[in-house]
């Protein structure tokens, strides 16, 4: 009772502590709280496939997915303090050996590496799927936005080898990329054109991980 009296004429030991006290700090540690539920994420998507508790279908579409996320996590928090996720596992000890593979081979473990350009060209078309549907669902819709990203998604498609000359998902592509190259830089496409995009984005993006898993 008395210690309770004396901590109530000290109302400063009452008041909640904070991790940040102005803006900056505070994205800081969300952008450390962001790179951590990934690599976590990261961890236990690898020990649901070790148990068998996810296809390889859709381990492999999660992964990519998730590798994209961390590059983009770490980017934000890389620095003195942190200059590799090593640091930033050993700071905050995270358990996580199967996430720090993944991270350190870049791509699925059902991705075989050929050694040339393969793993390169899957990674960079997943993070351009990504990347596409993510601005269209934030309604970035004007073509000096989009038209970039669809280019560089065509060229990358064509130079990976293991997709079939007549993949629905290049054909798709290359109509929006045609659709877009008639646009001035400053038009926008109309909501129907973005919904119909995002449509056949989502389509050609589940297509190329089905042939992933049948090339697994």
């Amino acid at each position: 009772m008395a210690a309770f009296m004396q901590d109530s004429n000290r109302p400063e030991l009452m008041e909640e502590v904070k991790l940040f006290s102005n803006s900056r700090e505070r994205e800081k540690y969300e952008n450390m709280a962001d790179l951590y539920a990934v690599v976590n994420t990261l961890q236990h998507l690898e020990k649901a496939y070790i148990r068998d508790c996810v296809t390889p279908k859709e381990y492999t579409a999660a992964c990519s997915k998730l590798l994209v996320q961390y590059r983009a996590a770490f980017k934000q928090i890389q620095g003195d303090d942190y200059p590799n996720i090593e640091a930033f596992i050993k700071k905050f000890r995270l358990d996580c050996p199967a996430a720090l593979e993944r991270i350190k081979e870049d791509r699925p473990i059902t991705i075989k590496d050929d050694k040339g350009n393969t793993s390169k060209c899957i990674a960079d078309i997943v993070s351009l799927f990504i990347t596409l549907m993510d601005k269209l669902r934030l309604e970035i819709k004007a073509k000096d936005e989009l038209h970039l990203d669809i280019s560089d998604l065509m060229d990358t498609m064509n130079r990976l080898s293991i997709l079939p000359s007549d993949f629905e998902g290049k054909e798709k592509v290359r109509y929006w990329l045609t659709t877009l190259n008639a646009m001035h830089a400053s038009d926008e496409l109309t909501e129907q054109q973005v919904r119909q995009l995002l449509f056949d984005l989502d389509s050609a993006y589940s297509a190329f991980n089905k042939i992933l898993h049948n090339a697994a």
